[in-house]
């Protein structure tokens, strides 16, 4: 059989090869074939080599080839969620922000208009059961690109969800006059909402705050007992008329009681930060105030973000420290102070409120401030980071706050069950 070999010189090899007509046994590379690349003499940048085997060369036509012109549509990229997964947190957070304002979105829809016109599309995008419709409107000229960032309001059903879910996610496309130019539907996977996504570094510790919720009822009903146990039955708060030094210990008296009315309950450790899906080493479970009260069970995290709830119900400054493995909460001791009072709230159950202040001292001063996150909740709400919705279970009968005049609360009262919660990370704190 023999062989010819042929180059085209000075072509660009991405040159695409219009028409080359072989014998009916024939075989073609477009890439460089390891025989030419092993003539150095011959082998000079810019060539395109071409080999043939056959037994007999056909000859090539010289008239050109007419190929019909293709008209060049727009294009469309969905991007879903952190791997394909929705987590209640973020979807709430992103759904808050005003459209113009957004960083980033549940959902993203990349339009690349490869056409040679302008285009005005209408872009729709629900998740089916389980949120609204989000429509958006993008007008762009010839061989723009734009993303869409689509957060759509999610149904209470979300945040009522216990477990990983199935779901589907729709993405239509169409002109103004009704003309449909994509559809796709997606599956995706709705994170439990007590799934709390940390990221590595603790890049999202700020949406712990989500997990604050200052006006859960089960919180008013704690600090309704709490105040059984200051001078004047009162719980004010920062009053902002007193000295730095009086309302300091005014606060260390509000927080003492604070912890003997979660000791009283029966408040006490559980740890339950399992969780289900990707990311499982930077993501975990974390209870929501109400359900740790309402099983008296609690976590360090769980702890700290019960406890924040009840001072920022007061109109506390709280904060939320993490260290590797731990979790404490803090309250500031005054107005405008940069003295704070930390807990241990793994020792509510089992020790004395000097003995968890200690041990939070003593935790808190093993760590080079390097490895120390502060996530302080009114920074968290200035950035636009507010208590996750809170759904009521249909069934909840509300019984009221006791009268001051028992003794004790009911062991076994009940309060709003709103089902909403969040998650945790690598070394994330669960002691």
């Amino acid at each position: 059989m023999d062989t010819q070999k042929t180059w085209l010189k000075r072509l660009p090899k991405a040159a695409v090869l219009a028409a080359v007509v072989l014998g009916s046994t024939s075989s073609v590379w477009l890439r460089e074939p390891a025989w030419a690349a092993e003539n150095t003499a011959e082998n000079k940048a810019g060539e395109i080599y071409l080999a043939r085997v056959t037994e007999k060369m056909e000859p090539v036509s010289a008239s050109p080839v007419a190929h019909p012109v293709r008209n060049i549509e727009p294009t469309y990229k969905v991007q879903i969620g952190l791997s394909n997964e929705v987590f209640p947190v973020f979807a709430n957070h992103a759904a808050l922000q005003d459209r113009e304002q957004r960083t980033w979105g549940t959902f993203a829809v990349t339009i690349n208009n490869f056409s040679d016109h302008a285009l005005r599309d209408r872009v729709t995008v629900e998740v089916l059961g389980w949120s609204q419709q989000e429509i958006q409107i993008a007008e762009m000229a010839a061989g723009d690109i734009r993303t869409l960032l689509f957060a759509p309001t999610f149904l209470p059903r979300l945040y009522q969800n216990k477990e990983i879910a199935a779901a589907s996610v729709v993405v239509n496309v169409s002109d103004m006059g009704g003309k449909s130019l994509f559809s796709e539907t997606y599956p995706i996977r709705l994170r439990a909402a007590d799934d709390m996504y940390w990221g590595e570094h603790f890049k999202f510790a700020p949406f712990i705050a989500s997990w604050v919720t200052p006006h859960d009822p089960r919180v008013e009903m704690v600090l309704g007992r709490a105040k059984e146990f200051v001078p004047g039955r009162r719980l004010p708060g920062y009053e902002e008329w007193k000295g730095a030094e009086d309302q300091e210990k005014a606060t260390l008296v509000q927080v003492r009681a604070i912890y003997r009315a979660l000791q009283e309950k029966g408040v006490s450790y559980v740890k339950s930060s399992l969780t289900f899906g990707e990311n499982t080493n930077v993501s975990e479970r974390i209870r929501m105030p109400r359900e740790s009260l309402r099983e008296s069970s609690a976590n360090c995290i769980d702890g700290a973000v019960m406890y924040a709830s009840l001072f920022e119900n007061l109109g506390m400054e709280p904060v939320v420290v993490l260290v590797p493995g731990h979790a404490y909460v803090g309250v500031r001791l005054a107005t405008g102070s940069k003295h704070y009072l930390y807990l241990d709230t793994a020792l509510t159950g089992r020790a004395s409120f000097d003995a968890a202040v200690a041990a939070a001292e003593h935790g808190l001063a093993r760590y080079p401030q390097a490895q120390v996150t502060y996530i302080r909740v009114t920074e968290a709400r200035r950035a636009g980071i507010f208590p996750m919705p809170e759904s009521f279970s249909p069934d909840f009968d509300y019984i009221p706050v006791q009268a001051a005049s028992e003794s004790r609360p009911d062991p076994n009262y009940s309060a709003p069950d709103p089902a909403s919660a969040f998650g945790h990370a690598a070394g994330t704190p669960q002691r």
